[in-house]
């Protein structure tokens, strides 16, 4: 008998026993979490927020005064209103924070414990605290408890170290100065605080300490009824901002717990008013004619009934268990992936792109074709992507996707499913309409779009900052070895999104890297990993340098010059910087901009990518230093005049190159 027959039978089993005392039906349930520490796995990271050592950073580390804001979402929506029995639950949380400068004069504008219905709530920089739009203050909707440090008229704040109650507006309902409480915001000190919501009291108190010993009186105590904003499902989480500072705003644990829905009993058992209720079963009425015989074959059959159920119950357990100790390997990976992303069946996904039929491949990638995705059934589109892994090496993709799949980044592409079914792994993405950088940036603009000078400063940017997440601000830092334009996908507002990870490794920390079979693409791979087939961050690094100069030149990182005839192949890093060194490098900007830029900014970004793409990868600067001299936070790197020259001590052949695509292998 299988497993699945098995938990079968199980279930006819225990459904038989409940029929005899059915259980309480409970409609809603209470939430409860307790993180001592951060993992990426439930967890959202909007903006410069970043996790570091289990510690959660929401606004950028810079040596440099910066404007930052960054949001952290528990993923999961959170059950406060229950429609069976007209409650709204009540909460308390407990977290600990410190908000530390390195000029004393200068701090961040605070930190916020919000409740939002969007999981992507982010805000601007400044006295916005990470929650509120500045062009469109009313944007975004949420309950905030806001621990300010910075005193802002615009907002009506009292002092610059004040915890106040925000609903749908910076302009505090109520607050109170926490130095009332000897508890200084501004001290880099950890500070723990308790926010407690009852709403049977319909009041809110939130309290602090240096210690983790709860005080027995609040600082701050607001009389307000909040049900009425507390909607059936709400998200959770932390913002923070900073302005023109090097305030950095960090969580260290976090626990957080609904309170207050009653189980709801069914209507067949009105005497059941509590969990602790008995209910009374009235026997029957004594026969006038008693029978030993049958008294005897009754008590019997009572004691060997409920016997003979739990003998068979042990053994089909003992059965069931052994047979899914014995599962491959497959399996259990499986099961570290349902924490996330859900699994499809193998026949939805197939109806969903009419069996993968090759009018519905809109790319491909490092390990399989990507088909578009219609599921009648909701109207939704994804991208699917067919795997060419089959075995052993099936496992150890899934091994990666297991941590893969819990990466959250704004400029990655979302992973929304799997399948692992008929010897196939398919993944499920979220659809991008507007296709790959690639396709946008080199077709023709009288049969497409142009993309203008301010969305690919965008792309620059926002490519950036998701490597910079990858390479220092997850758990094991993400080598992607892949990027290149046809693997950064463009949203509905032209944002940039890094997919494929076919080809990604993971490595700790501060780890040597390990020498591999080179992987890549021809005109992005480095010149030391071509050698030693060793890949690092600086690596990503050069091909991002790469891929910045092809969006600023629009030009291929490898073309035939003079045609399609002509045998003279052009390196698109070469011929930047052999203008550079003539002192004309803005001309290599992209001729169908029309001169739509701002020359200095063209100019930046032009050295950017020729700084990135420098031969010697100890010159290269790390993809943090990047984004920072990108958002103006820090001054760009020197680059020579003249492109430097490398020498390595042995040779290596086209043979030891994978290609991804048969482009780049003619290319090769």
């Amino acid at each position: 008998m299988v497993p699945t027959n098995l938990l079968a039978f199980l279930l006819f089993l225990l459904l038989l026993l409940f029929s005899f005392n059915p259980p309480f039906l409970i409609y809603a349930e209470n939430t409860s979490f307790n993180f001592p520490f951060f993992t990426v796995r439930n967890f959202t990271l909007l903006g410069d927020s970043h996790l570091k050592n289990g510690v959660i950073g929401l606004t950028r580390e810079t040596d440099v005064p910066s404007s930052s804001s960054g949001s952290l979402v528990y993923n999961y929506p959170i059950r406060f209103f229950d429609q069976e029995s007209n409650i709204t639950a009540s909460f308390s949380t407990s977290f600990s924070f410190s908000i530390t400068s390195d000029d004393p004069s200068s701090y961040g504008d605070g930190i916020t414990f919000f409740l939002s219905p969007d999981n992507q709530t982010l805000g601007s920089p400044g006295g916005y605290l990470g929650l509120a739009n500045s062009s469109d203050l009313a944007k975004n909707r949420f309950l905030a408890v806001e621990f300010d440090t910075k005193l802002d008229t615009l907002f009506n704040d009292s002092n610059d170290h004040h915890v106040g109650l925000d609903i749908d507006s910076l302009n505090s309902v109520e607050a109170a100065d926490a130095l009332l409480r000897d508890i200084d915001l501004k001290s880099g000190n950890l500070i723990s605080a308790w926010i407690v919501y009852k709403n049977d009291l319909r009041v809110l108190n939130v309290f602090l300490s240096y210690s983790t010993v709860k005080p027995p009186t609040p600082l701050l105590s607001v009389d307000v009824d909040l049900s009425g904003y507390l909607k059936e499902y709400v998200f959770v989480g932390f913002s923070a901002s900073t302005e023109g500072s090097t305030a950095i705003h960090t969580i260290e644990n976090w626990s957080f717990n609904t309170f207050g829905f009653l189980p709801v009993r069914p209507k067949s058992h009105p005497h059941n008013v509590s969990d602790s209720s008995v209910t009374i079963i009235p026997t029957a009425p004594a026969s006038k004619t008693p029978n030993k015989h049958h008294s005897r074959l009754g008590l019997g059959l009572g004691i060997a009934g409920p016997a003979f159920f739990f003998v068979a119950l042990s053994v089909f357990s003992y059965v069931s268990v052994k047979k899914w100790k014995d599962m491959r390997v497959e399996k259990n990976l499986k099961a570290e992936i349902l924490a996330g992303p859900r699994e499809f069946s193998y026949k939805e996904l197939k109806a969903a792109t009419r069996g993968f039929h090759s009018s519905r491949i809109i790319g491909r990638g490092a390990f399989g074709n990507v088909y578009k995705a219609v599921f009648a059934s909701s109207g939704s589109i994804s991208a699917v992507k067919r795997s060419r892994h089959s075995g052993e090496g099936k496992i150890e993709f899934l091994a990666e996707l297991s941590i893969i799949a819990g990466l959250r980044h704004k400029n990655l592409v979302q992973l929304q499913g799997w399948c692992a079914e008929k010897g196939e792994l398919l993944l499920v993405y979220e659809f991008m309409p507007n296709g790959s950088l690639d396709t946008v940036l080199h077709q023709d603009p009288a049969n497409g779009i142009l993309l203008t000078w301010s969305r690919r400063q965008n792309i620059a940017v926002g490519l950036a900052s998701v490597l910079a997440y990858l390479h220092q601000e997850c758990e094991q830092q993400v080598i992607h070895r892949d990027i290149k334009t046809s693997n950064i996908m463009l949203d509905g507002n032209f944002n940039p999104r890094l997919g494929d990870f076919g080809l990604a490794r993971l490595m700790d920390h501060d780890k040597s890297p390990v020498s591999t079979l080179t992987a890549g693409t021809m005109g992005y791979l480095a010149p030391e990993y071509l050698q030693y087939g060793k890949a690092t961050e600086k690596t990503d690094v050069f091909s991002y340098g790469v891929v910045i100069l092809e969006v600023a030149c629009g030009r291929r990182p490898i073309e035939r010059e003079g045609g399609l005839n002509s045998q003279r192949m052009v390196n698109l890093v070469d011929w930047v910087w052999s203008l550079f060194g003539e002192g004309r490098i803005t001309e290599a900007a992209d001729k169908r901009l029309n001169g739509d830029f701002k020359e200095d900014e063209m100019r930046k970004l032009l050295l950017v990518g020729l700084s990135c793409a420098h031969p010697d990868s100890a010159v290269r600067p790390s993809i943090r230093r990047v984004l920072q001299i990108l958002n103006n936070e820090a001054d760009p790197v020197a680059v020579p005049k003249m492109k430097p020259s490398l020498s390595f001590s042995c040779s290596l052949t086209v043979e030891d190159i994978v290609s991804d695509d048969e482009e780049s292998k003619t290319t090769a």
